[in-house]
Formats: C-alpha cells, structure tokens, sequence
C-alpha cells in the first residue's frame, strides 16, 4: 500500500480584512475542527487560534487569505495578508 503525504483536506477562504468578513474564518475554524473530530467546546480554540493570526497579519485594509490544512492529526491554520504570513497548529483528536 503506498501511503500519500498530501494533506487530507485543504480549505482556502479569502475575505477583505476591512468590515466583519474576517469573523467569517474563526466561526469556519470551528465548524471545520467539529467536522474533523473534535467536540464544541474543544473546537472553539481553533477559533481563538485564528483570531489570534488575524491580529498578527492583518493591516487596516487589504484581503486575507486562510488556508485549513488537515494533516497527520492536526489543523494547521495559515493566515496570509499584504505580504505577511502567520501560522499556527491545532491538534484533532486520534
């Protein structure tokens, strides 16, 4: 059996940073982390965790662009805008 080294899912959103789009990602980080295992509560970190990237890349206007990789037992959450990039690991359960 050959085993693939591609992730198992690749979701990417891209929102303007101006406005409430960019709440749009960290309510998709939960909803994705409950779809790959993960209870309610549990999940919401992932929301956190994507907050927490925004404030890192984000200027007063411009697009972000988010990337949900699931990948040998974790979501690593990727967050790009006018040329920065931030980006963090969430572990799914086993």
């Amino acid at each position: 059996m050959h085993e693939s080294h591609a992730p198992d899912l690749v979701l990417r959103l891209s929102l303007p940073s101006a406005g409430d789009f960019a709440r749009i990602a960290p309510e998709a980080a939960v909803k994705i982390a409950e779809l790959l295992g993960q209870t309610r509560d549990d999940a919401r970190a992932a929301a956190e965790t994507t907050e927490a990237l925004i404030a890192d890349v984000a200027p007063a206007a411009g697009d972000i662009t988010f990337e949900f990789h699931q990948s040998y037992g974790e979501l690593r959450i990727e967050v790009h805008c006018a040329g920065r990039s931030s980006q963090a690991r969430h572990p799914l359960p086993t």
